[in-house]
C-alpha cells in the first residue's frame, strides 16, 4: 500500500503529526491529490539537480491541471477554485528556485516515513505501557470532563431556578390579588397560601445558594485546570517544541492544547452568563442574606481574572522562524533571505475570528546591545489571525519577512562581544483583545525562540551549532546574552542531539558504539562511558579536535552532508559504521575471513570523506589491515561509493589486478550488500532489420575505476590472483599505457589513481 494510503488509516494521534508537516508553502491538498505520483519520484535526487527540480517542478504544475479538469468534469466549483489557487501559490513561491519545492516534499515524506515507523513500533510493542505524556494528557481530559460535567449542572440548576422564582412570582401576585378580591379566599386559605409560599421562598433560598456554590466550585475547577496548563502543560510544549527544533521527536501536540485551552474558555464565558442571568434573578427578588447579592461581584472579578489570564498566555508561535530554503536549520536566518514564521491562538471561539492583528518586531525592548548589530524587519510584518487559511485553527502565517542589517557608524561586527554565529536575536509579536462587554482590553504578547542571523552561507554550520547549544541547555527565550558565558553541556545531553541530527535527515540516528567513539574525541577514551562528562562550548564549536585543523561540529557537519549528498542510501540501510576509531577498526577486523571491510569516516577530513578497511593475513597467518585514501565530495560525485566497491582493484607486483573486498563486516557478501546499488548492466540489443538498426558508434564505452598500488614487501602471500584467461579478457579494456604506469610506480604503500576502463559497444 502507499505510504499516504497507510498514513491515513493511523489513530488520530499520529495524523496529528502528519498535519504539522503541511503548510501553506506546500498544502496537504497537494499530496492527497498527486500521491501515488509524489511517491513515485525520488526527491533526494531531485533536491540535488537544478536542472531535475525545474523539471519536476513543472511535472507538479501539469499534474495539478489534470486534477483541476477532473474536478471540471465533476462540476465542482469549489475544488476547481482551490486547485487553481495552489497553482498560483507554488508558481509564486518555486518558479525561481524549484529545488527548495523539492527539498520540503523530500523532508515531508522521510517524516512521514518516521511517523509510520513509529506508529508500527508501537503497536508491536502492544501499546502495553503509556508514556509520561499520555497519562499527563489523559488526567488533563479527565479534568476538563470534570469542569464540563459541572457546567452543564450549573447551566440545568440555573434553569430550575429560574422556573422555581418565575413560579414563585406567579403566586405571590396571585394570592395578592384574591387578598384584595371581595369576595377573598378565607382565612383558612390565606393562611394555608401564606404557608406555602414562606416554603417557596425557602426552597428559593436554598437553590439560589446551591447554585452559587457550584459556579465557586466550578471557577475552583477552572482555576486549577488554567494553572495546570499555564504553569506546566504550556511550558512543556514549549520545550518539546525546542526540542522538534533541533531535529528531536515532533512536537505534535498543539491541536490538543488548543482544545484544552478553548474549553477553559468556553467555561468561563458560561459562568459570566449564569452570573447575568442570576443578576437579573436578583432583581426581580431579593432578601438579607441573598447568596447572589453577596457573591456575585465577586464571582464576576474572580472569571473575568481567569478569562484574562488564560487569554494572555494564549498566542503562541506554532512554527518557529525558518528559511524555506534550509526546512531543516530553524532559527538561522539570513540578511535578504525571506523566512516564514506561524502564530496560533490557542483559545479557538468564532467571535475572535478576525479580532486579532498581529504585528512582528525585531529584537523589540533589547538594551545593552552595544557592538551587537542592528537589523529592520522588511515585508508584510502586521497579520490579521483567522480560521480559514490554517484548517479551522486561529492562526497567522508570516511568509514573507526578510532582515536587513542597519548600516550604522560603530556598529561594526568586529566590535561586539561575540562573533556573528554567536549573537542571539529575538522576534517578538504583539496585539491586542478587547472584550467589549466588559470593556477590556488584553494586550498579547509571544516571543519566538532565539535567532541567529548570518550574511553568508557558509556561517550557517556554525549558526545551527549555536541553536543547537542553546536549546540544548535553556528553556528562557529572553536570555539573549547566552553565550557571553556560555555553559558546558552534559555527555548524556550532547549525544542525544548527535544522534538527533542524523536522524532527521536520515532514517538513523547513532548507536551507542558509534557515540563512544564521539565522546572519545571530545572528552578521552577514560571519560567517554561517564554520561556526565562536560563538553565546555568551545570545544564542541571553536577549538580544533585533537589537533586537528578544524573544531568537532564542523567535522560532523561535513559527514552530514557527505550522508546527505552521496551516502544517503547506504547510511539508511546500515552498511556504514562510519564512527570508529582506528584501534577498534582493528579489534573488529582482526577474527574475520580475508577481504572482509567496513566503511568509516575520515577524521582528517573538514568536508567529509569516507574510506573503508579489510583484513588479509600473512603466511604467518598475522592479520595485515589496509586503508584506502579517503573518498571525498569531489570523488562521490563522479562515481558512486557502491560502484567503487564494486569496482576497486589493488595491482600487485606482477600487475594483476584484484578486487580484496569480498564481505561487508561482519560477514555479508560485498554483492549481496551492495548489489542493488550496482548500476543495471545493459541489456543485450534485441535482433532487428538492418535497415532500421541504427549506425554504429566509434567510441568504447568507458567506466571509471579505483585502483591501489601496493609495494610486494606490504602485500600477503595468499592473495588469490586472476586467472591468466580473466588477465587477457582484462588487458583488453585497460590500455598497456595504464598497466605500464602501474609498474613503473610501484610506491611503498597504497596510493590511489582512476583509471578509465573501456568496453566494446554492444550494438
Amino acid at each position: 500500500m502507499a505510504q499516504w494510503g497507510q498514513l491515513q488509516m493511523l489513530d488520530c494521534k499520529y495524523l496529528e503529526q502528519v498535519d504539522q508537516l503541511y503548510d501553506d508553502s506546500f498544502p496537504m491538498d497537494i499530496r492527497q491529490y498527486l500521491s501515488r505520483w509524489i511517491e513515485s519520484i525520488d526527491w533526494d535526487t531531485v533536491a540535488d539537480q537544478d536542472s531535475l527540480a525545474t523539471v519536476r517542478f513543472h511535472d507538479l504544475l501539469a499534474q495539478l491541471d489534470d486534477q483541476h479538469s477532473r474536478f471540471a468534469l465533476e462540476n465542482n466549483f469549489l475544488l476547481q477554485h482551490n486547485i487553481r489557487k495552489i497553482k498560483r501559490n507554488l508558481q509564486d513561491r518555486f518558479q525561481e528556485e524549484p529545488i527548495h519545492m523539492a527539498m520540503i516534499i523530500s523532508k515531508n515524506l522521510k517524516e512521514e516515513k518516521k511517523i509510520l515507523d513509529g506508529a508500527k513500533n508501537r503497536q508491536q510493542d502492544g501499546e502495553g505501557t503509556m508514556s509520561a505524556m499520555v497519562v499527563e494528557k489523559q488526567k488533563l481530559d479527565n479534568k476538563v470532563e470534570q469542569m464540563k460535567e459541572i457546567v452543564q449542572v450549573a447551566d440545568q440548576n440555573i434553569k430550575k431556578l429560574e422556573d422555581q422564582q418565575d413560579e414563585y412570582d406567579f403566586i405571590v401576585d396571585t394570592l395578592k390579588n384574591r387578598e384584595n378580591e371581595i369576595n377573598g379566599m378565607t382565612p383558612k386559605e390565606l393562611e394555608k397560601e401564606k404557608m406555602r409560599v414562606q416554603g417557596m421562598c425557602l426552597e428559593l433560598k436554598a437553590k439560589r445558594l446551591d447554585v452559587v456554590s457550584q459556579l465557586t466550585e466550578l471557577l475552583n475547577v477552572t482555576q486549577a485546570l488554567l494553572s495546570d496548563l499555564i504553569s506546566e502543560e504550556l511550558p512543556e510544549w514549549k520545550q518539546r517544541q525546542q526540542i522538534a527544533c533541533i531535529g528531536g521527536p515532533p512536537n505534535a501536540c498543539v491541536d490538543q492544547l488548543q482544545n484544552w485551552f478553548t474549553a477553559v474558555a468556553e467555561s468561563l464565558q458560561q459562568v459570566r452568563q449564569h452570573l447575568k442571568k442570576l443578576q437579573e434573578l436578583e432583581q426581580k427578588l431579593t432578601y438579607e442574606s441573598d447568596p447572589i447579592t453577596q457573591k456575585k461581584a465577586f464571582l464576576e472579578a474572580r472569571a473575568l481574572e481567569l478569562l484574562k489570564n488564560l487569554l494572555s498566555n494564549s498566542l503562541v508561535v506554532e512554527r518557529q522562524p525558518c528559511m524555506p530554503t534550509h526546512p531543516q536549520r530553524p532559527l538561522v536566518l539570513k540578511t535578504g533571505v525571506q523566512f516564514t514564521v506561524k502564530l496560533r491562538f490557542l483559545v479557538k471561539l468564532q467571535e475572535f475570528n478576525y479580532q486579532l492583528k498581529v504585528k512582528a518586531m525585531f529584537d523589540k525592548d533589547v538594551t545593552e546591545k552595544k557592538g551587537f548589530r542592528k537589523f529592520n524587519i522588511l515585508g508584510t510584518n502586521t497579520k490579521v489571525m483567522n480560521m480559514e487559511e490554517s484548517n479551522g485553527s486561529l492562526a497567522a502565517e508570516f511568509r514573507h519577512l526578510q532582515l536587513k542589517e542597519q548600516k550604522v557608524a560603530g556598529n561594526r561586527t568586529s566590535e561586539g562581544p561575540l562573533i556573528v554565529t554567536e549573537e542571539l536575536h529575538s522576534l517578538s509579536f504583539e496585539s491586542e483583545l478587547q472584550l467589549n462587554q466588559s470593556g477590556l482590553d488584553i494586550k498579547l504578547e509571544a516571543m519566538s525562540l532565539p535567532v541567529v542571523v548570518i550574511s553568508n552561507v557558509c556561517q550557517l554550520p556554525a549558526g545551527w551549532a549555536s541553536i543547537l547549544w542553546y536549546n540544548m541547555l535553556t528553556t528562557e527565550p529572553k536570555n539573549l546574552k547566552f553565550f557571553l558565558t556560555p555553559p558546558a553541556a552534559k555527555w548524556s545531553q550532547l549525544s542525544e542531539v548527535l544522534s538527533w541530527q542524523f536522524s532527521s535527515v536520515t532514517q538513523r540516528g547513532l548507536n551507542q558504539e558509534q557515540l563512544n567513539m564521539l565522546a572519545d574525541k571530545l572528552l578521552g577514551s577514560k571519560t567517554q562511558r561517564n554520561p556526565d562528562g562536560q563538553i565546555p562550548w568551545g570545544k564542541f564549536c571553536k577549538q580544533s579536535a585533537n589537533e586537528k585543523a578544524f573544531p568537532f561540529w564542523l567535522w560532523i557537519e561535513g559527514i552530514l552532508d557527505l550522508i546527505k549528498r552521496h551516502l544517503l542510501s547506504l547510511w539508511n540501510d546500515g552498511c556504514i559504521i562510519g564512527f570508529i576509531c582506528k584501534e577498534r577498526e582493528k579489534a573488529l577486523l582482526t577474527d574475520k575471513c580475508p577481504g572482509t571491510f567496513l566503511l568509516r569516516f575520515s577524521e582528517s577530513s573538514k568536508e567529509g570523506a569516507i574510506t573503508f578497511t579489510w583484513i588479509e593475513h600473512d603466511v604467518h597467518d598475522k592479520p595485515l589491515f589496509h586503508s584506502v585514501e579517503p573518498y571525498t565530495k569531489k570523488e562521490l560525485s563522479a562515481v558512486s561509493l557502491s560502484d567503487i566497491i564494486r569496482t576497486y582493484k589493488v595491482m600487485a607486483a606482477e600487475n594483476i589486478p584484484e578486487n580484496p573486498l569480498r564481505f561487508l563486516y561482519p560477514n555479508i557478501p560485498k554483492d549481496k550488500a551492495f548489489g542493488k546499488y550496482y548500476p543495471k548492466p545493459t541489456e543485450a540489443a534485441e535482433p532487428m532489420d538492418v535497415e532500421n538498426c541504427p549506425p554504429k558508434s566509434a567510441y568504447m564505452k568507458t567506466e571509471l575505476i579505483s585502483v591501489s598500488e601496493v609495494h610486494p614487501s606490504k602485500l600477503h602471500d595468499n592473495m588469490m590472483p586472476m586467472s591468466p584467461d580473466d588477465y587477457k579478457v582484462l588487458s583488453q579494456y585497460i590500455s598497456p599505457r595504464d598497466i605500464d604506469a602501474v609498474t613503473n610506480n610501484l610506491i611503498d604503500g597504497f596510493e590511489e589513481f582512476d583509471v578509465q576502463m573501456s568496453f566494446p559497444n554492444q550494438n
